[in-house]
């Protein structure tokens, strides 16, 4: 069973490891995913990671299936109280990604639209998808707070926020002794990404500023891109002629191919999958890390859960890079 770890600044408890709920209802269908969803329960994992915008790519679907998806499963199993929700709004418009909405209106129609989608009055963990540098971090807390104020939220965090912009929102909060952000979101794993990983506009990664940053704020680092795409499975399994293309633009570089080495190594020293040894990568952090895995099956997702239980020393995780 997962051991649950509360996140910092919060009265929330969680699993090590969080379930992405990115396909749930759509190219995972509703019966998969609630199984899926239930063997995660069954191994003490409380903690899904959802967003306004999934899957509204796909537009045969309706609008944020994802996020109605999971609010069905926790009605028909009546365990709302048992299960942390992170959902995430103020994401561009698909069709006008080049138009921000992190605004005061969109953050509250957002969250609004999202506790209806997941049939909850509340929400654990809300996250803001994207940033909007030209709006004051003193407006975007406000909002949020407000919205904590009232019972909606009970915690909030941000994603693809530059180190610049956290530290003036941590520094904000601070002054103004409100909660502000408690965990960011940033693509984060082993991989060293490509630009070519930043597939779409906004998205921000993990670097050394950011690290530090997170070191002396003390916020929890809930990483997406955990398993980078799988890449380094595929590596041990059908070796760089079988990545996808995406895949090799993404993460095919000489770092990568070192790294695959000495996870490989790893793994066999500790008896476990490549897979685990990427996870424990971040579980290992000297900061609080849980990372966000996205899983299509009960065996996927019964292995990867055991990536829990291996630790990697400092030494460890400086070998592998």
């Amino acid at each position: 069973m997962l051991a649950h770890k509360t996140l910092p600044g919060t009265t929330i408890s969680v699993s090590p490891i969080c379930l992405g709920a990115g396909n749930l209802g759509s190219s995972i269908p509703q019966a998969d995913a609630f199984a899926l969803l239930d063997l995660f329960v069954e191994q003490g994992g409380n903690f899904l990671d959802t967003a306004h915008v999934y899957a509204n790519w796909m537009p045969d679907l309706p609008r944020s299936i994802s996020e109605k998806t999971l609010g069905a499963w926790m009605q028909a199993r009546k365990n709302r109280e048992q299960i942390v929700i992170g959902t995430k709004g103020a994401h561009p418009d698909l069709a006008t990604m080049h138009i921000a909405r992190v605004t005061p209106e969109a953050i509250t129609q957002d969250l609004h639209e999202s506790l209806q989608h997941l049939q909850t009055d509340y929400i654990d963990l809300y996250w803001l998808h994207r940033d909007d540098p030209t709006q004051p971090v003193a407006a975007i807390l406000t909002t949020l707070e407000t919205h904590r104020q009232a019972g909606k939220v009970r915690a909030y965090g941000c994603s693809n926020w530059s180190t610049a912009r956290m530290e003036e929102a941590w520094r904000y909060a601070a002054a103004q002794q409100i909660q502000g952000f408690v965990a960011n979101q940033p693509m984060w794993s082993l991989a060293h990404p490509n630009p070519a990983a930043f597939g779409m506009p906004g998205l921000a990664a993990m670097d050394g500023a950011m690290l530090d940053f997170h070191r002396h704020s003390g916020w929890a680092v809930i990483p997406y891109t955990a398993q980078a795409r799988g890449v380094f499975t595929k590596l041990a399994t059908v070796g760089e002629a079988g990545l996808k293309p995406g895949e090799r633009k993404a993460y095919q570089n000489a770092t990568n191919l070192q790294r695959f080495a000495h996870a490989q190594e790893l793994a066999t020293q500790h008896g476990v999958t490549i897979t685990q040894v990427v996870l424990s990568y971040l579980l290992s952090q000297p900061v609080p890390t849980i990372p966000v895995v996205g899983c299509r099956t009960p065996e996927q997702l019964a292995a990867t859960l055991q990536a829990a239980t291996v630790h990697l020393t400092q030494e460890e995780l400086t070998y592998l890079l």
